[in-house]
């Protein structure tokens, strides 16, 4: 059997369900590219004695020999959040498919859920948007085209920041780029760690954003038409 469990939003935000499951597992592993986390992965496995969390790194994880074994025992892939918004998560579960190895996915809750924290409504964001970590050969933008695709429909952006990029950086990506391509922002929305004891939310100005002191991982949203309720709501912030 292979497991692909989500792992909520804190260390110990899995379900009963997932906690059974990386019991029953003789072989664990723990997807380490995708998101910083906001605990120490250590204090998780101290909840699971006798055993052992295995880093899976991009190239192993989509080299696909995480399903070798599973015919035979039973291994398990913990994802921080909701395992399924990465997609190379659900072609783990199409080849275990093609391999006629059983599967099994336990949902959790990811940051898509938490946002509903910042009072915009869930049905109102449109498409989502990731920001990429510059350097000086690669400076993509794309999530700029996806902004402006969003605001034509009044609808509010989520943008997932990687890994390894800091939130001074982050905004001069999206000031630099918003620039390049003639769109105008107003405020933003910053949310950090949501779902942990350290979340914190931010409303206010780019340049009034830009030194604030927060704690990976975050996010970006710019938000589309304000419903009274959803600005009231922001305002506090």
């Amino acid at each position: 059997m292979f497991y692909l469990i989500g792992l909520g939003l804190n260390e110990k935000g899995y379900s009963r369900e997932a906690y059974d499951a990386i019991l029953k597992s003789k072989k664990i592993y723990i997807e380490v590219y995708t998101v910083e986390f906001p605990y120490k992965i250590k204090d998780l496995e101290k909840q699971f004695p006798k055993k052992k969390f295995i880093p899976a790194d991009r190239e192993f994880v989509e080299s696909l020999k995480i399903l070798d074994g599973s015919k035979k025992y039973n291994i398990a892939l913990l994802v921080y959040g909701s395992p399924l918004t990465a997609t190379t998560h659900i072609s783990l579960i199409q080849e275990a498919k093609k391999r006629k190895i059983k599967t099994k996915v336990i949902h959790s809750a990811s940051i898509l859920d938490a946002v509903a924290e910042t009072g915009l409504q869930i049905y109102k964001f449109g498409k989502i948007a990731s920001m990429p970590k510059w350097d000086n050969n690669f400076t993509p933008n794309s999530f700029i085209e996806i902004i402006k695709e969003n605001k034509l429909i009044n609808a509010h952006t989520l943008i997932l920041i990687d890994i390894d990029l800091g939130l001074k950086d982050s905004i001069t990506q999206l000031k630099v780029s918003a620039k390049d391509k003639n769109l105008k922002l107003d405020k933003i929305v910053i949310c950090s760690r949501l779902g942990t004891k350290d979340s914190r939310i931010f409303y206010n100005k780019l340049e009034k954003l830009y030194n604030i002191t927060i704690k990976n991982p975050f996010c970006i949203i710019i938000p589309g038409k304000l419903h009274f309720l959803e600005q009231e709501i922001l305002d506090s912030f």
